[in-house]
């Protein structure tokens, strides 16, 4: 698939700065200059994340509230319920305030709806569920701010709420007790990128201090935090990057039972990454959720024993196993359609429909679909008598507003700029698919239908070298607004001896200038005929440290290359 290159620009005075201060290579002090270092304390505070950094929680608009109901609650031994949502977000903060307020509080229990059951966050189900069980307040993590109609339902049984969200708000809030919501437009709290699992270690932060407790009675719950953080792809930004920088060394030093056992169960042995928890943790969490009942995750971050940790993670396992089977046979049946039908192939959009297609996947099924069909895309199944479905965006295309503009045949939707939901009845289906692909068709421009690669910076390979790799890797933890730094050379060799590796993998070896690197790019295999012997390329890569029997080298981890037509 073509790709569009496009290369950032950088405040060439700030980079200048930086180069006079921190005395590290032009290219880098460009990149950091890209990614708001202006001066030499936000490098410092940059390359040495500390603990300190960390806002005040008392910042947070209702802090004091929250807390001062908390502790209300526990001197008059109330029963008190966390509520969070079936996500990787939701499920780590339902298990490290459920513990936290556990250890100081017997009466205390969680609850998690049912995706299918219930649906998206709090639901009629679980505030019943309290009342029946004598709750007098529900602390609501990862949603809430939303659920204006419920928040009074329970208010009329006499349940108070505390919200802890981060999701935006509307215009009308809940009556809660309280409302931790660092977007909350009147709220000064200092960042406001937090994920749910952030804005309740918050209040555990809070209450610790309240309470006079030791700081690892809340950063125990670290690993937890840098999971989410990853999974649900807000900024590795600010504080997002302190909490994930020190919840990774958690991860791989002393993580919870459960995250251990997931990662057995995955035979991890190297460091682990935010890219580990993204592409290996969250999906065995979320499939809990997606294949069956996300309970069982919260079960597994609050188990202590390692054996019982491990018996739960081989559930999540065998649920992400039957995941990975419906995504893929229903991918593989969703591109059939789209290959056999040329009227489709021709289209702005990819809306596919199977009544037997599994709910929880077509999320990651519409995902899959753009891999190779880039365009907005939605997958629909059936669900009791209606159809429900998931769409993805691609970058830069207002999803929601194209999806709202079809309203008037869909009966519900729901969702942001880039991902959304639905439910419609099977006779609109048609009518649905034609309005979306002629909204989209009138307002989406030819170049965001074709993917862009962002790259951070030119780079002779003259500048590569293992502390030029190394002030790299300092960067980390990688992640959104703060992604591993993409360079492109131009003008490369091919030497000759570039090949096809294990039938899938591009193997490179490459000449710059009079310097010579290897490079490997993975599933890339297929395009081994476009490299021809001693031509000359343009490539665009990352760098990584290749370990190989003791020798270490910096290598080019290619994304992509093209013939060269530069001089």
């Amino acid at each position: 698939m073509q790709k569009r290159w496009n290369i950032l620009p950088a405040d060439t005075s700030t980079a200048a700065h930086l180069h006079e201060v921190l005395k590290i290579h032009p290219i880098l002090c460009a990149i950091l200059a890209q990614r708001g270092i202006i001066n030499f304390e936000t490098a410092k505070n940059y390359f040495r994340p500390s603990l300190d950094h960390l806002h005040s929680p008392w910042l947070m608009k209702d802090m004091h509230l929250a807390v001062n109901r908390i502790r209300k609650a526990f001197e008059q031994q109330e029963h008190m319920l966390v509520f969070g949502d079936y996500d990787v977000d939701g499920t780590t903060s339902v298990a490290s305030l459920y513990q936290f307020l556990k250890a100081l509080h017997s009466a205390v229990d969680y609850y998690i709806p049912h995706r299918y059951k219930e649906g998206y966050g709090v639901s009629k189900l679980g505030i019943d569920y309290a009342h029946e069980q004598g709750i007098t307040l529900i602390i609501s993590v990862d949603c809430g701010i939303k659920s204006v109609e419920l928040i009074d339902y329970a208010n009329s049984l006499g349940i108070d709420f505390i919200v802890c969200d981060h999701h935006l708000p509307d215009a009308i809030l809940p009556k809660a007790k309280a409302i931790l919501n660092p977007k909350q437009s009147d709220c000064t709290y200092p960042y406001k990128e937090l994920c749910g699992c952030g804005v309740a270690f918050k209040l555990m932060q809070a209450l610790a201090t309240d309470f006079e407790l030791p700081a690892d009675s809340y950063l125990k719950y670290l690993d937890l935090v840098a999971t989410a953080i990853a999974a649900d792809i807000v900024p590795i930004t600010g504080e997002n990057r302190v909490l994930t920088y020190f919840g990774l060394q958690k991860v791989n030093n002393n993580p919870c039972a459960g995250i251990a056992a997931l990662m057995k169960l995955a035979a991890i042995q190297q460091t682990m990454h935010v890219s580990n928890l993204v592409f290996v943790i969250a999906p065995r969490i979320n499939a809990a959720g997606r294949m069956d009942d996300a309970k069982k995750a919260v079960q597994l971050f609050i188990e202590q024993d390692p054996t019982k940790a491990l018996a739960l993670a081989e559930l999540l396992h065998s649920d992400n196993t039957d995941r990975k089977e419906a995504d893929k046979s229903i991918s593989e049946e969703a591109l059939h359609m789209i290959n056999s039908d040329p009227a489709l192939q021709q289209r702005k959009t990819t809306v596919v429909y199977q009544e037997h297609w599994h709910k929880g996947v077509v999320g990651i099924v519409a995902s899959r679909l753009i891999e190779h069909y880039y365009r907005p895309t939605i997958v629909l199944t059936k669900s009791g008598d209606v159809v429900a479905g998931s769409a993805r965006s691609v970058p830069g295309f207002n999803l929601y507003e194209a999806i709202h503009a079809c309203r008037e045949h869909l009966i519900g939707y729901g969702g942001h700029f880039a991902a959304a939901g639905m439910t419609l009845h099977p006779q609109e289906v048609a009518n649905f698919s034609q309005k979306f692909e002629t909204v989209v068709r009138n307002t989406i421009t030819d170049e965001l239908l074709i993917p862009e690669i962002v790259i951070n910076a030119v780079l002779p390979f003259a500048a590569i070298s293992e502390k030029f790799y190394n002030i790299i890797h300092q960067m980390e933890p990688f992640g959104p607004e703060n992604m591993r730094p993409v360079f492109v050379t131009h003008r490369v060799k091919e030497t000759g001896f570039s090949k096809v590796v294990k039938e899938q993998h591009l193997r490179f070896v490459l000449e710059h200038d009079g310097i010579t690197l290897t490079g490997i790019s993975f599933g890339m295999g297929h395009r081994g005929a476009e490299l021809q012997p001693q031509q000359y390329y343009d490539i665009v890569y990352t760098l990584d440290l290749n370990d190989f029997k003791g020798t270490r080298s910096v290598q080019l981890k290619v994304i992509d290359f093209k013939p060269s037509t530069s001089n």
